[in-house]
């Protein structure tokens, strides 16, 4: 499937859009879908055209891309899919059922898009990280508490926090303060929503190089099942079960799971028929995703998809000899719990390099199978 067919897709819209009203259309295209962040961001303004010589390939007219922060790098060549230079997608696995008013970030990844190269590299944050979070209600006397527990507090249900974003706002303010990374946009995904998804696309398929175990007898501990060895059809709840173990092994290791899981998805949507019906499966989870990304923004994204080359799909995670376990004072639980204690400026040094496009360095094997 190649790239022009989402511009042709994208052609239709625009032309239905003048039959209802263009710039009614327009506005509701570009429209965040969710509460936006508040934050300064780096993505850009690009007016898009079409290229004569390219046509296949949306491009930016000169002049058009007013950056709102001096940190952006210049492109030297227009990015594709009229998206900007770089953006930054702040991506949660959220363990709330139906709504996002509760729960705790399962899942925590920082996503650099480079629409230029192209290139997706997505930056593991664990969630036990023990962090400062801003802006909480002072009356509650939480200023402390683990990573994941910062999109828990900024969940509209709980009342702690005030400030704009919700959960995905207030979890961005504390990857920002503790670790100096700055998103442009948010999307979380509950597992709910995430079992829908992959049943949507059909399933996923992976190999697994060796058995992995979830069973447990313990009543308290969830019994997410036994995986062996092997090429695997998995379901959408097959797939959650599988990108949720840990106990047996590490938290390491289901971020590798999780990442597997993840390939296996992309691989499933780049293929023709799946890659076809992006459009109509973007506009099934409307309402069933957080997200502040507009529809044309996830356009551009469902866009880049096929241009992305295996090697210039990344994933990052911070070393494990810079992530110490140990046991800290929660004040919500009032009581003490696992958290990491990491050296929050070790880690910035990381971030900086990841911010830059210089971390991780290019793997001798692809990310992604």
């Amino acid at each position: 499937m190649k790239p022009k067919f989402a511009f042709i897709l994208l052609g239709v819209f625009l032309l239905v859009g003048l039959g209802f009203g263009y710039p009614l259309f327009l506005r509701k295209w570009r429209a965040p879908l969710g509460p936006g962040l508040g934050l300064p961001t780096s993505t850009s303004t690009v007016e898009v055209v079409f290229s004569a010589k390219t046509p296949s390939v949306l491009t930016a007219s000169p002049g058009a891309v007013q950056e709102t922060s001096s940190s952006t790098a210049t492109a030297t060549a227009a990015p594709l899919c009229g998206g900007p230079p770089l953006m930054y997608i702040l991506a949660i696995g959220a363990d709330s059922g139906q709504s996002y008013d509760y729960g705790l970030a399962e899942a925590i990844r920082v996503v650099r898009v480079d629409f230029v190269t192209p290139k997706v590299t997505a930056l593991t944050f664990p969630r036990d990280l023990w962090v400062e979070i801003p802006e909480i209600n002072t009356k509650y006397d939480i200023t402390q508490g683990k990573l994941n527990q910062a999109y828990f507090y900024g969940g509209k249900g709980m009342g702690y926090y005030q400030g704009e974003g919700e959960g995905p706002g207030l979890l961005a303010r504390t990857l920002q303060l503790n670790f100096g990374i700055r998103v442009d946009h948010y999307g979380a995904i509950n597992m709910n929503t995430f079992v829908k998804l992959v049943d949507a696309v059909g399933g996923i398929d992976l190999y697994l190089p060796e058995d992995v175990d979830g069973t447990s007898e313990d009543p308290m501990t969830i019994d997410l099942g036994y995986f062996p060895a092997g090429q695997h059809h998995f379901n959408g709840e097959e797939a959650l079960r599988f990108a949720r173990i840990r106990k047996k092994y590490s938290d390491f290791a289901r971020q590798d799971h999780q990442t597997m899981v993840l390939c296996a998805l992309r691989a499933k949507l780049k293929e023709p028929t799946v890659f076809a019906r992006i459009p109509q499966i973007i506009s099934a989870f409307q309402g069933s995703v957080q997200t502040d990304l507009s529809p044309e923004q996830l356009m551009q994204l469902a866009c880049l998809l096929p241009h992305l080359k295996r090697e210039n799909i990344l994933f990052a995670s911070f070393p494990p000899e810079l992530l110490p376990p140990g046991r800290v004072y929660n004040p919500y639980y009032k009581k003490t719990t696992f958290a990491i204690q990491a050296d929050n400026q070790a880690l910035r040094e990381y971030v900086e390099k990841f911010i830059a496009g210089a971390w991780p360095d290019q793997p001798e094997e692809p990310a992604c199978p």
